[in-house]
């Protein structure tokens, strides 16, 4: 019998529910176990960019995505004994999306003052796959230069830019493509987009 896959998805408060919601709803559906840790601005913007309320303890997620929930476990950003916070504790990987330039930063600098940022550091220092997807324009010098550092480190940066090849027809589709790449980082078999012709 195969293991279930696990993944930490964290959520922060950079604008991109949509990509937060569709991410979460596409690991659930794939069938992996996901520790979900969504900090106080996450919240917030979930809240704003959905017009629904989240519960402190996420326990309404089954009102905001078309997937399964039970396999999806809350982890409360102070929660240090969390298994993510863990490097013993086997997870398959992280991402963090959408990925606010104050949690790049955090985690750049190696500043885990969370669980969030902790789970992070330990993904980075257990080489395990490592996806973060800020949503910000322009970028500083700063922020480029954080996210050279956590690339340099073995992160996948991955930027929010949807493609258009695929002829996206709704902002549902413009979603899936961006989606479809944080799954391809963590290695999740999906069909969300049609992918580029072989020849």
């Amino acid at each position: 019998m195969t293991a279930k896959r696990k993944f930490i998805l964290g959520v922060t408060g950079a604008s991109g529910a949509a990509y937060a919601l569709r991410t979460l709803e596409a690991l659930a559906r794939a069938g992996c176990e996901i520790h979900l840790c969504v900090s106080e601005p996450g919240r917030r913007v979930v809240e704003m960019e959905t017009g629904l309320q989240l519960a402190p303890d996420l326990s309404d997620l089954a009102e905001l995505i078309d997937a399964p929930t039970e396999n999806i476990r809350h982890v409360a950003l102070d929660d240090f004994a969390s298994a993510v916070c863990s490097g013993s504790a086997r997870f398959d990987g992280m991402a963090v999306v959408p990925c606010s330039m104050r949690t790049l930063g955090a985690i750049a600098c190696g500043h885990g003052d969370n669980a969030l940022h902790r789970a992070a550091d330990v993904t980075l220092k257990e080489r395990r796959p490592l996806v973060l997807v800020p949503r910000e324009t322009p970028l500083s010098a700063i922020h480029l230069r954080n996210m050279l550092e956590l690339a340099r480190a073995g992160a996948t940066v991955l930027p929010a830019c949807p493609g258009f090849y695929h002829k996206p027809q709704s902002v549902a589709d413009l979603v899936d493509f961006v989606v479809a790449r944080v799954l391809d980082a963590l290695g999740v078999e999906n069909e969300l987009v049609k992918r580029w012709p072989e020849k």
